[in-house]
């Protein structure tokens, strides 16, 4: 499992470059992953496109010197090629240097020019190496790239652009352009991906992304100890909470849901997923003026009247509720807010949504001090920005609200980071733009809820909630709707049960 886990690692740039010395001090020479890495875009090329005028663009680093190669790869497949350096031929050094030397063509300067009469540009200007934003001259040769991209639109011309490594101009950590970026048709990086291949706009700016394997041992990651993660079965399918012979529905785990007189969708949304996806049963708390709609609106839920004060004594009496799932439609008032200090103060693992963190936004320490390692937070960039004063990319102020919570951040978006206090971390790419739809956070909260009654640890049972909610609306493809999606949760785990067969075989092979 622990092979299949690292399959999934991201590493930062920085990251990258301990792996490659760490590779380099076991033996394997530097020469030697430039010419893999420069023989994999090639390969990555031509699978995709048929000979055509190339034009590799190098710049004076390491990303240059895997252009020189696969310039070199593309010639002697018989593409026509030419190559192109931002900078001089004589400042190479290292392996960048012997790389040039392998290239027997001639080497025009890099500028808007000589990108005319190319039909496939690549990139290998400067990938994960530019740390600030490109300066005048670069950022007049990118935007020239892009125009000629977006001409091709109209015109014959430009067919492709592929990025090495990462798109120049690009924050391989944070996924954010630190200027103007190169937008790439397809991508190719090594080892593992970044953090920035995933995270938006970075994910929209690579094209198609491919991980080409360099020969850089698997082990190295063990010296790097990396804690992030593309949110994959891989990393939670061992813990998943199949229904066993002999369980019995409270076995499975009892959601308690707590909802307020208004906006009754939401709590319905999320009692049904929490059931749909494995919780044996759930009870939804409301005001009693609402017992009556929810009551006659759900079947396979129990409703049950709060007392007139809103008090959850009664509610929480029962032990066997032991997952505790309140925000969704639960409204604004200090009842509600209450409420919301109630359920934190049973210790028992608990999902916090939309209106149970919107109530503590002039009061965020409060909440923040009644949270503990059983809770779930699924703020959405609002929400996260009223409650946590973090700063950073979208994955270090995910870590950073973890910490500082204690508790699991869902950090929701088409790019949801989940974070651990612990420092572990996963970045969902698998969500469909159809999920931007109203009630499909409600629907969020209730899968993490109905995983975590069913007995999985709070980090697997977000992690393993968002992308079954990502795989769900997939499935459902377009025109979906919030209410669509508990519905399609049976499709969702039959396939999750798919891959977990398939992961059963491969363990008990030879």
């Amino acid at each position: 499992m622990m092979d299949l886990l690292n399959q999934h690692t991201l590493l930062t740039p920085l990251q990258m470059g301990q792996a490659d010395q760490a590779a380099i001090a076991l033996g394997v020479a530097g020469a030697s992953l430039m010419e893999a890495a420069g023989a994999a875009v090639a390969r990555a090329i031509r699978s995709r496109w048929t000979p055509m005028p190339a034009l590799v663009l190098c710049g004076p680093g390491n990303n240059g010197g895997d252009g020189f190669v696969v310039a070199r790869h593309l010639q002697a497949a018989g593409w026509p090629v030419r190559v192109a350096l931002w900078g001089n031929l004589s400042a190479l050094r290292g392996d960048a240097a012997w790389a040039a030397s392998t290239w027997s063509g001639p080497v025009e300067s890099a500028c808007p020019l000589s990108l005319t009469g190319a039909c496939l540009l690549v990139d290998a200007l400067f990938g994960a190496g530019l740390s600030r934003a490109p300066d005048a001259a670069l950022a007049q040769l990118i935007r020239a790239i892009n125009a000629a991209r977006q001409a091709s639109h109209a015109a014959p011309g430009l067919q492709g652009i592929c990025a090495v490594d990462v798109p120049t101009g690009l924050d391989g950590t944070s996924g954010q352009c630190l200027g103007a970026v190169v937008q790439a048709d397809l991508t190719v990086t090594f080892f593992r991906r970044k953090p920035g291949h995933l995270l938006l706009p970075g994910r929209l700016l690579c094209g198609q992304l491919q991980c080409a394997d360099i020969g850089i041992p698997d082990g190295v990651l063990t010296r790097i100890a990396p804690k992030v993660w593309s949110n994959d079965p891989d990393l939670w399918l061992a813990q998943f909470p199949w229904p066993q012979v002999g369980d019995h529905k409270y076995r499975r785990g009892h959601v308690l849901a707590v909802s307020g007189e208004s906006m009754l969708g939401a709590s319905r949304l999320a009692c049904l997923a929490a059931g749909r996806i494995g919780a044996g049963l759930v009870t939804l708390a409301v005001p009693p003026q609402a017992w009556a709609v929810q009551a006659a609106a759900l079947s396979s839920v129990l409703v049950e009247a709060l007392p007139v004060d809103g008090g959850l004594q009664g509610a929480l009496a029962d032990a066997r509720r032991n997952v505790l799932l309140i925000g969704p439609g639960l409204g604004r008032s200090a009842v509600a807010r209450q409420q919301v200090l109630s359920v934190l103060a049973t210790g028992r693992p608990c999902v916090l949504d939309a209106d149970a963190l919107s109530l503590f936004a002039d009061a965020p320490t409060e909440l923040l001090a009644a949270l503990h390692a059983d809770c779930v937070l699924t703020p959405h960039e609002g929400e996260f920005a009223r409650l946590f004063q973090v700063s950073g990319d979208k994955l270090q102020r995910a870590c950073a609200a973890a910490v500082a919570s204690g508790a699991v951040i869902v950090l929701k978006g088409a790019d949801t980071v989940i974070a651990s206090a612990d420092g572990r971390a996963a970045i969902n790419d698998n969500a469909p733009p159809t999920l931007a739809t109203a009630g499909a956070g409600d629907v969020l909260a209730g899968c993490i809820a109905g995983l975590l009654a069913a007995g999985m640890p709070a980090f697997q049972a977000a992690c393993a909630a968002v992308w079954l909610h990502g795989l769900a609306a997939d499935q459902l493809g377009w025109g979906l709707l919030a209410e669509d999606l508990p519905g399609a949760l049976p499709a969702a785990l039959a396939i999750l049960a798919g891959l977990g067969a398939n992961h059963s075989d491969s363990d008990h092979g030879d």
